[in-house]
């Protein structure tokens, strides 16, 4: 409804426009006749002024209603989207407008001129009347072809626009070229990005797999690498005439020492000589006394370190079992609350069937360690009350840390 007021409003301002053309043609006309019979008089100065004054007004107007009604017709273009009719409706008013304008502003034009010429009167004769006639139809002609080609311009580009909105199915303007050129970069960059992070988590789950040594065996490496480095040195001092110490750890005897002694010497006067297959102070693990047991004597040996009154080792604080590609181990840490003192228990397993007693039934706080070595690295404990699995459940299939684990489900 408000484009065919506006219609009726621009073809009413027409009429006067048109009108008022007529009017100013006929004083011209009759300037000019009066221009050959006398000389016509000289205008004012008021006149010129208020004339100026006029036509600056009435071009502002203009400027300010144009730019109202094309600021209308862009919001009235971003809000709907442009179907086959409406858009012919508004091409057709789009031509009246502009024809509108085109007339109008011919006949500014034609009243500019007339006026001129009516100036011009006072000093020359007057230039026929087929001559500014056809000045006037020229700049018709003119004014009506731009303001078809503008309208044809702008129906095309509400055209594109329309479709475009269509097949996006929105009705916001389409992304421009480089806008479009940012979103398949930033696509691009975000898919590299999940690729390589995809790669990251496959390179570390295929780390995890070689797992690392245990401490003990960590402990022995780094004490054969110091005693080696200490004879090193002992001999580049011995070549150069000058008796060289040895560091003071190695000289020094452990604190713990004569309770690793005293231990060695209770067992083997009550269990035997053999027994034992190796015993050292482990100086990564706060120089705690080690023995390493024979596997048919692991049992008889804890038992007698708890039982025994010169030892009393009445407290399990540790066990868990360690794969060492080659082998695997059983470690127990041991605390007696009367000597004040501890001592590590280690028996080493066949890694094809691992399997030793369980201490459960000297420790309960066996029960559990035990149930945890089984679990992740398949361990047997003969005798324990009741061996399952405590952390991945009776149908996980293989046991995490040994180091030849490969997951049942890769995807887990």
């Amino acid at each position: 409804m408000s484009g065919e007021k506006d219609l009726e409003q621009l073809k009413k301002e027409a009429a006067e426009k048109a009108k008022a053309a007529a009017l100013a043609k006929r004083k011209a006309m009759e300037h000019k006749e009066a221009a050959a019979e006398k000389p016509a008089e000289p205008a004012s100065e008021d006149e010129d002024m208020a004339k100026k004054k006029a036509a600056a007004a009435a071009k502002a107007k203009a400027a300010a209603l144009a730019k109202k009604k094309a600021m209308e017709q862009a919001e009235s273009a971003t809000e709907a989207t442009a179907e086959p009719e409406s858009a012919a409706e508004d091409d057709d008013m789009a031509k009246k407008k502009a024809a509108a304008a085109a007339k109008a502003k011919a006949a500014a034009l034609a009243k500019k001129k007339a006026m001129e010429q009516a100036e011009a009167s006072a000093e020359a004769p007057a230039e026929p009347e087929s001559a500014a006639e056809e000045d006037i139809d020229l700049a018709k002609k003119k004014a009506v072809a731009a303001a078809k080609a503008k309208a044809a311009a702008a129906a095309a580009a509400k055209a594109k626009a329309a479709r475009m909105a269509q097949a996006e199915g929105t009705e916001t303007a389409p992304a421009s070229d480089d806008e479009k050129a940012k979103a398949i970069a930033a696509a691009k960059a975000k898919a590299a990005a999940a690729a390589k992070a995809k790669a990251a988590a496959k390179a570390k789950q295929e780390g995890a797999d070689s797992a690392l040594a245990g401490d003990d065996e960590k402990a022995k490496a780094i004490a054969a690498a110091k005693a080696k480095a200490a004879a090193a040195a002992k001999a580049r001092a011995a070549a150069a005439g000058k008796t060289a110490e040895a560091p003071a750890e190695e000289v020094k005897p452990s604190v713990n020492q004569p309770y690793l002694d005293k231990y060695v010497k209770v067992i083997e006067e009550h269990l035997g000589k053999d027994v034992i297959e190796d015993s050292y102070i482990n100086r990564l693990s706060k120089d705690v006394p080690t023995l390493v047991a024979k596997r048919e004597y692991y049992y008889k040996i804890a038992q007698f370190l708890k039982y025994n009154e010169q030892l009393g080792f009445e407290y399990l604080s540790e066990l868990h079992g360690v794969d060492y590609e080659t082998h695997m181990e059983v470690y127990v840490h041991l605390y007696s609350y009367i000597n004040s003192q501890s001592v590590a228990l280690k028996v080493k397993l066949d890694r094809d069937e691992p399997a030793i007693e369980s201490l459960s039934t000297l420790w309960a706080g066996a029960n559990w360690p035990e149930c945890e070595a089984y679990d992740l690295l398949g361990i047997q404990f003969h005798n324990h009350p009741n061996l399952h699995r405590i952390m991945l459940g009776e149908e996980w299939v293989g046991h995490p840390l040994r180091k030849d684990y490969e997951p049942y489900d890769v995807e887990v």
